[in-house]
């Protein structure tokens, strides 16, 4: 397998410090699963970060205010600076020295109760079971040992940016470990900086119908810190269904110290829509896929369906509609989807997907590569939606009128192979694929310096007349065409990884095919 280069290893976060630290972790781990640890790793290293922060906080008021003890039990001097407020029995150094006790699960739940209740915002969000006779008090005490070496000796901001990289990484570990479970609360981080770098979220409002663990948000703040803007300029929006995942939110985006209106209930986003009257700027989502459950029957006549009804045995164009009616005047959204939803003809999807196109509501169209995602090993696209392609409204100079045209780009040979069964793109093509919808969405006159250019085999700049010829269907493959000259120069150890895992679902399916076969033949009576 080929080395990724220094580029590719900096798409992630320092690779060397987190990775080493998460092994030691998950070695603790012993017999528990993934999915349970991954609360006992993620809320210590949260009680970390947020008694850190204090600590700081409370010695800069003692440099401040040498003569004045009262001042630092005043409360408002930590919130002011966004720290949340820890209560001496569940700060960081009192459980340290009480690592190696018998009761320190006791004494951690304590602590989790003690900061929920004196800061509202983090009320139901801590995780409140170290004392469950499953976690092991050594391993507890060794975990607590190994996350106090975390931003030891750092400044303030930069001890919040290593907490806020090794949450991170922890959170995409866990997701690989949990398989398809572990899709439903992460997405992978270089297909959110695809979607981050494309859309911009330099400034206004930006909303996630399905916020997962808040990945999007944590890469959209990430862009305005990189870009030199102000954190404040963004002001964050989102909803959850699965409490679970709220709660794995609510701290990642603590530990980034980023203020944010999240809101939950078990009834998602379609059926108690919790920000009716949310117009946003900017939507990332990356929905679940063909979600066949999803209520559709009871929704026959909600406003949100502006280009038709979407069936109710998938919610693909469910989510869709739901985006676009949640965009602003001049809102774009970038949304990860099945596929399938590029060209389904099922249930009416052919006819809304017409509608879509012939409204221009589509700005562009993305074929991602396999193995990208820990949920599914296949592919996935990006949909990118824009509430007003003339720019007629937004009189940016910048962009140009885009209507009756939409960008298809295949990226399918991007990337490269991480380990055996994934793949990430590297800096370059996220940079590439951004660029180029960039120059198509921003010049097309006389007068820009990157002029957008067709790419055979890359990118297509289809009109509506081209669209409609292919009956509306928008795979990007059947508008770019074929590269040039086109070599097979992918390495043999990624092409079997990638044709093993189409085998691998297809066995899946097959297998699931012969089971309901057998089932019914013995409810008829027949005997295997």
């Amino acid at each position: 397998m080929p080395k990724p280069s220094p580029s590719q290893m900096n798409n992630g976060a320092n690779l060397g410090y987190e990775s080493e630290l998460f092994k030691a972790a998950d070695k603790l781990r012993g017999n528990m699963e993934p999915s349970d640890y991954k609360h006992v790793a993620l809320g210590l290293i949260f009680l970390k970060h947020i008694s850190d922060r204090f600590e700081v906080r409370r010695q800069e008021l003692m440099a401040e205010f040498p003569d004045d003890v009262e001042i630092l039990e005043e409360r408002d001097e930590y919130a002011a600076e966004n720290v949340f407020w820890v209560p001496q029995s569940a700060r960081w150094s009192h459980l340290q020295a009480n690592a190696k006790q018998p009761t320190i699960g006791k004494l951690i739940d304590g602590a989790m109760l003690a900061i929920e209740k004196e800061n509202a915002s983090l009320k139901g969000v801590l995780p409140e079971e170290y004392a469950r006779p499953a976690l092991n008090a050594v391993m507890l005490g060794e975990l607590i040992d190994l996350i106090s070496n975390i931003a030891l000796g750092e400044q303030r901001d930069s001890a919040k940016d290593v907490l806020g990289r090794v949450y991170e990484y922890f959170l995409g570990q866990f997701a690989g470990s949990e398989g398809k479970r572990g899709g439903e609360f992460y997405t992978p981080r270089s297909v959110v900086r695809v979607l981050v770098e494309m859309l911009q979220p330099y400034q206004g409002r930006v909303y996630d119908p399905c916020c997962g663990s808040g990945g999007m948000f944590v890469q959209s703040e990430k862009f305005v810190e990189d870009h030199q803007g102000r954190l404040g300029d963004i002001a964050i929006y989102g909803q959850e269904s699965n409490y679970t995942t709220w709660r794995l939110c609510k701290m990642n985006l603590a530990v980034r110290g980023i203020d944010s209106d999240i809101r939950w209930n078990s009834e998602g986003s379609f059926h108690k829509n919790e920000l009716p009257d949310l117009r946003a700027n900017f939507i990332l989502a990356n929905p679940p896929f063909n979600i066949s459950d999803w209520g559709g029957d009871r929704l026959r006549e909600d406003g949100r369906w502006k280009f038709g009804i979407p069936p109710v045995g998938n919610a693909n164009y469910a989510w869709l509609q739901h985006i676009w009616h949640h965009l602003a005047p001049t809102g774009t959204a970038g949304v990860v989807l099945a596929n399938g939803s590029m060209s389904s003809q099922q249930s009416g999807e052919g006819e809304i997907r017409k509608a879509m196109i012939e409204g221009d509501a589509i700005d562009c169209m993305i074929a991602l590569p396999g193995q990208l995602f820990y949920s599914t090993q296949i592919p996935a696209c990006l949909w990118f939606l824009a509430k007003d392609k003339s720019n007629g409204i937004a009189r940016d100079k910048k962009l140009r009128d885009r209507r009756g045209e939409i960008l298809f780009i295949d990226a399918r040979k991007l990337g490269y192979m991480v380990d055996r069964t994934r793949r990430e793109f590297s800096a370059e093509d996220v940079v590439q694929i951004a660029d180029t919808y960039h120059h198509w969405r921003e010049c097309r006159g006389g007068f820009e310096t990157h002029p957008y250019e067709d790419v055979p085999g890359f990118c297509k700049s289809a009109s509506i007349e081209e669209i409609r010829g292919h009956g509306y269907v928008l795979t990007p493959g059947r508008y770019v065409g074929a590269a040039a000259a086109e070599e097979d120069d992918v390495p043999f150890e990624e092409r079997m990884a990638e044709l093993t895992a189409k085998l691998g679902e297809q066995f899946q399916e097959s297998a699931r095919l012969e089971d309901a076969i057998r089932k019914n033949l013995e409810g008829l009576g027949y005997e295997f």
